[in-house]
């Protein structure tokens, strides 16, 4: 990751004349970068450090999460599958296949890259229902078109501006069912300063945990459960993953 030179923390502003990371993201040159990635399982894990070990460190902690905020939404066990999720960022469906088809009844996708879609269209769980509406847009365009009981973001919105990601969190926030939750794992910035990082290589911003928080705030979200992403090892030196759990302010 590139290290930034200014401060986009909105509780503490520079007074600076540098741009703020999120104001360098190209949607163009984001595209370009992932249609030159193999629409594969195996070339997935690129997007993960090319660590196979990865992706089963990574789902088992999703479930483990997920089933910590079903627990505290119902106060009941987690027996039973969700009705409905939505995979924003899905890829080639790694994170539907492996954990979200496990228990949702129905999972749609988000995913801007045709080819990766492409995958999700043609897999067995499309044609076993598993998988439902498969939207071929990023984040900053999706329109929820009905309520979800989850809504999974994850490893996707470094590619969208401090502004675009506030409306789609406000536009998530309005797609919950009654008791819907949006999850957030994201890497975050280890910037020794405290700021939001950009990643020239695939046009992406590394956020803070500040930057998060108070993204979520401005949308009108509690924070009702966050906690690091357990199990990497330390020798590899990855960036931290972070869960947010995310409920309608009251």
């Amino acid at each position: 990751m590139a290290e930034t030179t200014g401060s986009t923390d909105p509780a503490n502003p520079t007074t600076d004349s540098i741009s703020p990371p999120d104001s360098k993201i190209n949607h163009a040159a984001s595209l370009d970068y992932w249609n030159g990635v193999p629409a594969t399982s195996n070339a997935m894990l690129a997007m993960l450090g090319n660590y196979p070990w990865y992706t089963r460190i990574d789902l088992r902690g999703s479930k483990t999460f997920l089933n910590k905020i079903r627990r505290m939404i119902s106060g009941a066990t987690t027996e039973g599958k969700l009705k409905s999720a939505v995979d924003c960022g899905a890829g080639v469906g790694r994170v539907t296949e492996g954990f979200l088809s496990h228990v949702c009844e129905v999972v749609d996708a988000v995913e801007p890259v045709e080819k990766f879609t492409a995958v999700l269209q043609a897999s067995p769980l499309k044609a076993s229902g598993a998988v439902g509406n498969v939207y071929v847009m990023g984040i900053e365009e999706w329109v929820p078109e009905k309520k979800y009981d989850l809504i999974w973001t994850q490893f996707c919105v470094g590619h969208v501006t401090d502004v675009q990601l506030g409306t789609y969190l406000v536009r998530c926030r309005k797609a919950l069912v009654e008791t819907g939750v949006i999850v957030f794992k994201e890497n975050i910035s280890t910037d020794p300063n405290g700021w939001d990082m950009y990643d020239e290589e695939d046009s992406s911003v590394t956020r803070t945990d500040g930057k998060f928080r108070a993204l979520f705030k401005e949308a009108g979200l509690n924070v009702i459960a966050s906690e690091l992403q357990l199990g990497f090892p330390k020798n590899f030196k990855l960036l931290p993953v972070r869960f947010y759990a995310l409920r309608p302010k009251s």
